[in-house]
């Protein structure tokens, strides 16, 4: 195993970090670099998904309900930011968060960390929309409708963030046992 280097920094803005590590370059978060993303259950088999346009790709993106951790508060909690982000986003209220699992969202570009957990016994209190600039649209989708949703967004344009994929497939093996 190599030994780190000290990251130089070559470009710093209000959010984001341009590194150089020896010859690697990355992108890492201004403050703090993990997320979570929500496996939103309404029901045994609807799935709460988000869309909105994301300005890298150029395109509205399903993607989970998911946001940053710690980047108002460092000491934030990753179940507490996964509240805050779903309620947030979505308008939903969870009574159950269980910790799933983690690991780096794109280890070649960025040194984020992404937390995935597990959203259950949903309560909708408000219409969801996201905060400020955002605008988020909330989907709920049955489990055995998720493959004929996303083909026909898909064909409409619009980006699928590979995690709405991971939480279908975990969620059918989850439902197998």
């Amino acid at each position: 195993m190599a030994e780190p280097l000290t990251p130089e920094v070559l470009y710093a803005g209000k959010y984001v970090e341009l590194v150089r590590s020896g010859r690697w370059e990355y992108a890492r978060r201004a403050h703090g670099h993990r997320a979570v993303g929500i496996i939103a259950m309404a029901a045994a088999d609807k799935l709460i998904l988000v869309q909105q346009y994301r300005i890298p790709l150029g395109a509205d993106t399903i993607e989970l309900p998911a946001g940053l951790v710690g980047d108002q508060d460092a000491r934030e909690e990753i179940e507490t930011a996964a509240r805050r982000e779903l309620l947030e986003e979505t308008g939903y209220e969870a009574q159950k968060i269980d910790y799933l699992f983690d690991g780096p969202s794109s280890a070649g570009l960025t040194d984020e960390q992404v937390d995935l957990v597990l959203a259950t016994g949903l309560r909708q209190v408000h219409a969801g929309g996201g905060v400020e600039a955002e605008r988020i649209t909330v989907h709920t989708v049955r489990l055995d409708e998720l493959g004929l949703f996303l083909q026909t967004h898909r064909g409409r344009g619009v980006q699928i963030d590979f995690k709405v994929r991971l939480a279908e497939y975990f969620l059918r093996f989850r439902h197998q046992k």
